[in-house]
């Protein structure tokens, strides 16, 4: 992937609020950012569900290869993703290193 699957801030993303975490000490890997971003995600939306992430350390997003998708576009694909099916809630990781898309569920 480039610099163009850097998560953008929140005027990127109209309707999605953006919460920027960061760990006291560097996580260990990206289950521990996903327990970290679920936990958030608890707290603000009570039910949800995990609908698209990126994980900067492995170079590796899901849905898998969404970015292939829309290499072409401004925004990357798994927030193409996120965005198009209904996210509400952006958790980002250390400044882009994880990055989850969440939709509530009502």
């Amino acid at each position: 992937m480039t610099d163009s699957c850097a998560p953008r801030g929140a005027q990127g993303y109209p309707g999605v609020t953006v919460a920027e975490l960061a760990a006291p000490l560097p996580l260990a890997d990206y289950l521990a950012a996903m327990k970290l971003a679920d936990a958030e995600a608890a707290e603000r939306l009570g039910g949800y569900m995990l609908l698209s992430w990126y994980d900067r350390d492995r170079d590796f997003e899901s849905p898998q290869h969404a970015s292939e998708c829309h290499s072409a576009g401004a925004m990357p694909g798994y927030a193409v993703y996120g965005l198009h099916h209904g996210a509400t809630l952006m958790v980002n990781v250390e400044q882009g290193r994880f990055v989850f898309f969440y939709l509530p569920l009502e």
